[in-house]
């Protein structure tokens, strides 16, 4: 089945390309069922790489998702098109009085900042207040997890010294979850960020359970134990460039990167990576949205409290 998305919407040819199924919004309105309403809360600079990326993973389903995107009214991007934010996207103020059946909550680049100076955090708290009675299930990513860990269970990130970048080895802890069916029982994906939580303090929290994990990377997946709210810090939707072109941007702003670890062959950027994480993407996502949205999610939406 396949996604909805707007018509022009520039992913959709890029996805397309990729035999990828997405309906128009004229067919999808003529099918006799309910679609999954998914909204975006998109905090990334890269809008459309991340949109694509996530469409991506969304559509590998038999289910039919309607997705929006949503952007913070408290500060515009300034390395977007304002054309692509106008046609593409809404703010919370347009949303507020819907109900949504998931929510992705994305990273930003924001490591070394503090939640309280970023310019939209009041924004971003309302919006995580308002999806305890709006949304069925929220999917927090990287910046975003961190994010919602401290606002929701005033669980603080550490700051690492360096960037952690590369691909890295994580073990499944909950092996028996529907999130990981069909996963190995340890899987890769990329991480790009620099900070962390302690695995203590996800543990100290009756709330919360710790999925996965590594021994280098550190706490990966955590969800609460009503399934409302996933924390993921990789990015198995990332593409096999993505961290190749933020090395050569930090190299290029004179940063001095480490290069990415286990991603280029022997360590050397001339060589194209081989990419070992796109299936777990594949299954993170469809797991998520089948079995933490689309069985759990009510039918009727405009009369059901989600809290």
């Amino acid at each position: 089945m396949p996604i909805k998305i707007q018509d022009s919407l520039p992913a959709r040819t890029t996805l397309e390309g990729e035999n990828i199924f997405v309906m128009t919004e004229y067919r999808a309105i003529h099918q006799d069922i309910r679609p999954l309403n998914v909204l975006i809360l998109n905090l990334m600079p890269t809008k459309i790489v991340t949109e694509t990326q996530l469409l991506r993973k969304l559509s590998n389903s038999p289910l039919q998702v309607t997705v929006e995107f949503l952007q913070t009214a408290s500060y515009v991007p300034q390395h977007v098109d304002s054309n692509h934010l106008t046609s593409f996207y809404t703010t919370f103020d347009q949303v507020k009085d819907r109900k949504f059946d998931g929510m992705i909550i994305t990273g930003a680049p924001l490591d070394y900042v503090k939640f309280e100076d970023v310019t939209y955090w009041k924004e971003l708290c309302s919006i995580m207040e308002w999806g305890k009675t709006h949304v069925h299930c929220t999917l927090h990513l990287c910046w975003g997890a961190y994010a919602g860990l401290y606002y929701l269970y005033d669980i603080n990130r550490y700051d690492l010294e360096e960037k952690l970048s590369g691909v890295y080895a994580h073990k499944v802890l909950k092996k028996t979850s529907p999130l990981f069916r069909g996963f190995d029982d340890i899987f890769y994906a990329p991480q790009s960020r620099a900070m962390g939580v302690d695995a203590e303090q996800i543990t100290s929290v009756p709330e919360l359970e710790l999925m996965a994990i590594s021994d280098v990377a550190g706490v990966t997946i955590v969800k609460t134990t009503d399934s409302r709210h996933f924390f993921v810090t990789c990015h198995p939707e990332y593409d096999t460039d993505t961290l190749a072109n933020e090395y050569y941007r930090d190299l290029n702003k004179g940063m001095n990167p480490k290069i990415p670890v286990n991603y280029f062959p022997d360590d050397d950027p001339s060589k194209a990576p081989v990419v070992n994480w796109r299936s777990t993407g594949q299954l993170l996502y469809s797991n998520w949205l089948n079995y933490y949205v689309y069985q759990t999610t009510p039918y009727d939406m405009i009369g059901t409290p989600f809290l």
